[in-house]
């Protein structure tokens, strides 16, 4: 696995780096930390910055590449992504409140906007991802099947995922009967329905894996519930999809991966 890790050199770039080296150091993976700079001016800042960086790996005994691009942030990162073929991105997330944070977004959104490959926004220090909260969605394929097919090397790392569905009556498709708007995972998928078929799938694919697997339906509001079992489950990663946007047009539409990515306080990974 290739893994590139975005630093500016501020103490939320540092809590990406470190998450970065201690994944690339569990999965054996290649680690290149990215900084951008405005002008050729700014190149000894860029050095600097990337020298500190990799000291920051060093209790994670890997040796990183480094590499320095010129022009605007965001887009370079997604350059960088796409012509590395790199198969995930690590980013910090720098803090932001209220209407400014949804209208511009950090870095981190505006990568996730455009993103080439899965996007890892590390919060907090650098954690071992053991307990893992997956949301599906219902889409095909599988949000599951997603994480497995591009990032197989993390759920060889986890010892625990849960995978959350949550059921909500304003998404519930014509036909769904009312007291499936009430029902737990083991009844949905013991009564074969549409949800729990995809619960049922989800185990099925993990079942080879030594890790505790636990299935999970949730009532309510989507972003809701999902932002509740993230903030009381005590989860080190919160996996979910998203449909990838143009521009500024993913801000302005009412994009519920993007509300969870802004209200959850855990580590998220974006596929």
């Amino acid at each position: 696995m290739r893994i590139l890790a975005g630093t500016g050199g501020a103490a939320h770039s540092d809590t990406a780096v470190r998450q970065a080296a201690y994944l690339a150091q569990k999965t054996n993976s290649q680690l290149t930390i990215l900084t951008v700079v405005h002008a050729e001016v700014d190149r000894p800042q860029a050095r600097a910055i990337l020298t500190r960086a990799t000291a920051i790996t060093a209790p994670y005994q890997i040796v990183p590449q480094t590499q320095i691009s010129l022009g605007p942030v965001a887009p370079e990162i997604v350059k960088a992504a796409k012509t590395g073929q790199y198969h995930l991105v690590v980013l910090g997330e720098r803090p932001g409140h209220g209407l400014i944070k949804r209208l511009i977004g950090p870095t981190a959104e505006r990568v996730i906007a455009q993103m080439p490959c899965p996007v890892l926004i590390a919060r907090k220090e650098a954690s071992p991802l053991a307990r893992i909260l997956l949301c599906e969605g219902g889409r095909e394929p599988s949000l599951l099947e997603r994480l497995q097919d591009r990032l197989a090397p993390l759920l060889q790392v986890a010892e625990e995922l849960t995978v959350l569905h949550v059921m909500s009556q304003i998404a519930a498709a014509p036909g769904v009967a009312s007291w499936e708007l009430h029902a737990d995972a083991t009844e949905l998928m013991a009564r074969h329905t549409r949800e729990g078929e995809l619960l049922t799938h989800d185990t099925a694919v993990l079942q080879y894996l030594p890790l505790h697997l636990q299935t999970k339906v949730r009532h309510g509001l989507v972003v809701d519930e999902v932002v509740a079992e993230a903030r009381d489950g005590g989860y080190n990663l919160v996996v979910i999809g998203a449909h990838q946007g143009s521009g500024w047009e993913r801000y302005l539409l009412d994009d519920l991966a993007h509300q969870i990515v802004t209200k959850i306080e855990t580590s998220v990974l974006v596929i």
